[in-house]
């Protein structure tokens, strides 16, 4: 078995709206469930980011949302999402805008 950071129809580049961005290489449906983007610590509940949760920037008008189960957090697609196109999320653990 291989180690693989991201699902393989997914990948990084350059992104417009800031540094690495986290795009697909393929049509994904809406509901698809992409991975764990955090897990939380159970003894200190300190977040650890996936690297599927490392890549992905903000957006006011995002076409992913996480949900929880657990000490897991998930990215799931709202919207049908076209090849090439870049996956964003509405941050709400922290404020982007923030220095």
């Amino acid at each position: 078995m291989s180690y693989r950071p991201l699902p393989s129809y997914l990948m990084l580049q350059p992104s417009k709206i800031e540094g690495l961005g986290l795009f697909t290489l393929e049509d994904l449906e809406k509901n698809e469930v992409l991975g764990v983007t955090h897990i939380s610590d159970a003894e200190t509940t300190q977040l650890f980011r996936t690297p599927l949760g490392g890549f992905i920037n903000h957006s006011e008008k995002p076409n992913c949302k996480l949900y929880e189960v657990g000490r897991f957090k998930y990215l799931r697609t709202e919207q049908e999402i076209p090849m090439g196109a870049e996956l964003t999320l509405k941050y709400t653990m922290y404020d982007p805008t923030e220095s």
